[in-house]
């Protein structure tokens, strides 16, 4: 599955994504006054704002889903519902990974909903581990609100470092 840096034209499109499975996986273990601001146009706000660091897997104007990076961070994962157990979200951390990788960080972390069970048992597959809880700083149309996440991290082999930079990244 390929991966690829998205158009502007897709910005209302992945947006769509991000809210759907926001609400999927977030709507009922988050506070109510967080769910009030994560409003679609937040996201598609929050999508401009990161345009140069989204990738996302899928056909132009027809993603099955993306991911953000920022610094070290996997900032966000997100991928449609029926495209779900396809493949999208291992190809989105793998590249996600090798950018933070290439970057020259030796660790990757995330942050990840307290009580998101299906998200967490898919990190540590994807090998990552829960190094524990920290208090996340989201940013929202209503200022800042602080949330209690499970980070994940992933450190990088020697392995893996060779690769990307053999790959001439």
């Amino acid at each position: 599955m390929d991966v690829r840096r998205v158009e502007e034209a897709e910005v209302v499109h992945l947006a769509k994504i991000w809210y759907d499975g926001w609400q999927d996986a977030h709507a009922e273990i988050l506070p109510a006054d967080l769910a009030r601001v994560r409003t679609l146009e937040s996201f598609r706000d929050r999508l401009q704002a990161n345009i140069e660091d989204v990738r996302a897997v899928g056909a132009l104007g027809a993603a099955e889903g993306f991911c953000i990076v920022k610094g070290d961070e996997l900032y966000q994962l997100f991928v449609a519902a029926p495209s779900r157990g396809r493949g999208a979200a291992a190809a989105l951390v793998a590249d996600a990974e090798t950018r933070i990788s290439e970057q020259g960080f030796e660790t990757a972390w995330l942050a990840c909903a307290i009580g998101n069970e299906k998200a967490a048992r898919f990190y540590e597959k994807c090998g990552w581990h829960r190094a524990g809880s920290m208090a996340s700083r989201l940013e929202t149309s209503n200022g800042e609100f602080w949330l209690e996440v499970w980070r994940f991290e992933k450190p990088f082999t020697s392995v893996m470092k060779q690769q990307s930079t053999s790959n001439g990244r």
